[in-house]
């Protein structure tokens, strides 16, 4: 299998043989003369009159964590509209098709992030360098900026249904179905094979997800990174500090909880045997680190301003005062409460919390200059998912926590499961479909995300293995499922990105095309490629290792072993009693 930069070199695709360069094909007129009929994708209807069509040369792009740079490329940038039948609400697609020289006859879908289903353009380059043809939708929300809480509301307790399937799943399905068909048509593949990819991170992991659950032949192979799926939880759970801080009646500078999450790094650093300032063991970490152990601890913050990411494209600022103060008794409580994760009142468990050495960023608080306190700050992650979503009112926000304790977030959760358990939970544990369809997948999650449990995704690939193998013993059917459905958790690694407090963490940049060498290569990725991007340690070349094996060094931090130990495993078992009904 060619590395990456040979498939930017690669041949010309034999279809191809004939068209002379990128001004040939990239037209309007090419573009229009490209497009699959409505027998060929399932009954939609693309507006010819919305085509356009124009060519970019020596584009350049300084990468992202899910693609390397790339400093010069051709593309043709397509726009495109279609309504679906019976409907006249248009969806917008913008696909760019590398150069006819550098086609290798695939196709790739980047998914969003937040309530957004897109992430603009920037995903599209690590489509392009591959020679894939790749796209986003809008998902016919109006435009590519506008997002899905936009939309989802038609006034007070209506709900837009058609935009709520569109952002769970059918957009996504059109997009890849168009794609595929009119890049086929685009550079005259005829009959030949079509290799078709997801690439995804965050919301965009769920949308991955949408897919594999429903739709069997659709993909050759997904990057599902991070997902924001069982959406029910994972969206009332952004609240579930800002609760553990009301409870308790106390707010902790966020210096403190700051100083709890450093120090909780120092301390765990090495029990995977390497110092490198990188948790690699979260588990240990669970087993062997007291949070109690950082009372007392000195911290110091001076005067900043912060610029918290709410969405993909809202933000707030904060503005906090100089911190100077020792870690307090509740401090460290509210520290423990918050890891421990959501248990209702009488100590059921309802949903999981990050991995210590994550930081606590739903949990900062916001300093009231006129009573010189600290106070909550509720993060609009959760408190809009309540408002818009659950109680079905055109918010922001909740406006306060009074009367809100553990039971009313259960609630809220099961609430949320319920009403959208068939569009945006996405935990759907069967994948035999896609699977019998020849289907690869590469999971990976930041083992520090501050954003989305990695025991979220933990507990869901253990959930597919024991709904798929479950006459297979845990070590037949952990094998059994990672020939085909590989997870990987990231060292250090933050919200589908490294982690500012962890920086020589590595991260796996190349994912998309080891999918691609898997996929078209049998290449079977028994480790998953990463490299530091940032640190002291900036440009070490690591290796992943694939769940359910965790990492451990060995000669003094030189030497890599991948193991498996039934005690650490423990830590990410979960029994989510407090429903009657199992959590995927």
């Amino acid at each position: 299998m060619r590395s990456a930069l040979g498939v930017l070199a690669g041949a010309t695709t034999v279809a191809l043989a004939q068209a002379a360069s990128l001004a040939d094909v990239c037209t309007t007129s090419h573009a229009k003369a490209s497009l699959p009929t409505s027998d060929d994708i399932e009954g939609l209807v693309i507006d010819s009159s919305s085509i356009t069509a124009s060519a970019v040369y020596n584009a350049s792009s300084s990468g992202s964590y899910f693609f390397p740079a790339v400093t010069s490329y051709d593309y043709c940038n397509v726009t495109l509209s279609y309504i679906r039948p019976g409907l006249d609400t248009p969806l917008l697609l913008e696909i760019w098709l590398p150069a006819p020289e550098k086609y290798q006859n695939r196709w790739l879908s980047t998914g969003g992030g937040g309530f957004a289903i897109n992430d603009g353009t920037s995903s599209l380059p690590g489509g392009v360098m591959y020679g894939a043809a790749a796209g986003i939708t809008d998902g016919g929300f109006g435009s590519f900026d506008t997002e899905f809480d936009a939309v989802f509301l038609e006034a007070n307790g209506t709900i837009n249904y058609q935009a709520l399937y569109s952002f769970g799943y059918l957009a996504h399905h059109e997009l890849s179905i168009i794609g595929k068909a009119f890049s086929r048509g685009f550079y005259s593949a005829g009959d030949s094979k079509i290799y078709a990819y997801y690439q995804g991170c965050s919301e965009g992991g769920r949308e991955g997800w949408s897919q594999v659950q429903r739709y069997a032949d659709e993909w050759d192979g997904a990057v599902i990174g991070a997902p924001a799926f069982r959406y029910g939880q994972q969206q009332v759970n952004h609240l579930y500090p800002d609760v553990v801080e009301h409870t308790m009646g106390y707010y902790p500078p966020p210096c403190e909880l700051e100083k709890i999450a450093n120090l909780t790094i120092a301390a765990c650093d090495a029990l995977d045997g390497r110092v490198d300032g990188v948790v690699g063991r979260t588990d240990l970490c669970k087993l062997h680190f007291n949070v109690n152990s950082t009372i007392g601890a000195h911290y110091s913050c001076p005067a900043s301003t912060t610029t918290t990411v709410l969405k993909k494209r809202t933000s707030m600022q904060n503005t906090t005062p100089a911190q100077n103060g020792t870690v307090t008794a509740l401090g460290a409580a509210a520290a423990s409460k918050m890891l421990d994760g959501l248990r209702t009142l009488d100590g059921r468990r309802a949903y999981i919390w990050y991995q210590p050495s994550a930081t606590f960023d739903d949990a900062e608080t916001q300093y009231n200059y006129e009573t010189n306190t600290w106070e909550v700050d509720i993060t609009a992650l959760g408190g809009e998912w309540v408002a818009r979503f659950l109680e079905l009112r055109d918010a922001d926000n909740l406006s306060t926590l009074t009367n809100v304790t553990y039971d009313t977030l259960k609630e809220w959760m099961e609430l949320g499961w319920q009403r959208y358990e068939d569009v945006l939970q996405t935990t759907w544990p069967d994948l035999t479909p896609f699977n019998n369809a020849g289907g690869k997948i590469i999971h990976i999650h930041g083992e520090s995300d501050p954003s989305i449990p990695t025991g979220s995704s933990v507990h869901y690939h253990e959930s597919v293995r024991q709904i798929m193998y479950p006459e297979l013993s845990f070590e037949d059917g952990s094998k059994a499922l990672n020939e085909w459905n590989r997870l990987y958790l990231i060292p250090g690694a933050a919200h589908c990105a490294s982690s500012t407090t962890q920086p020589n963490g590595p991260f796996p940049q190349t994912t998309f095309e080891t999918l691609i060498e898997w996929v078209e290569g049998s290449v079977f990725p028994t480790r998953l490629n990463a490299t530091v991007l940032a640190g002291a340690h900036e440009g070490e070349q690591q290796q992943l290792c694939a769940w359910p094996e965790r990492p451990l060094w060995r000669n003094n931090g030189t030497v890599m072993d991948c193991v498996f130990d039934e005690e650490s495993y423990q830590t990410w078992v979960y029994d989510f009693d407090a429903y009657k009904l199992p959590l995927y």
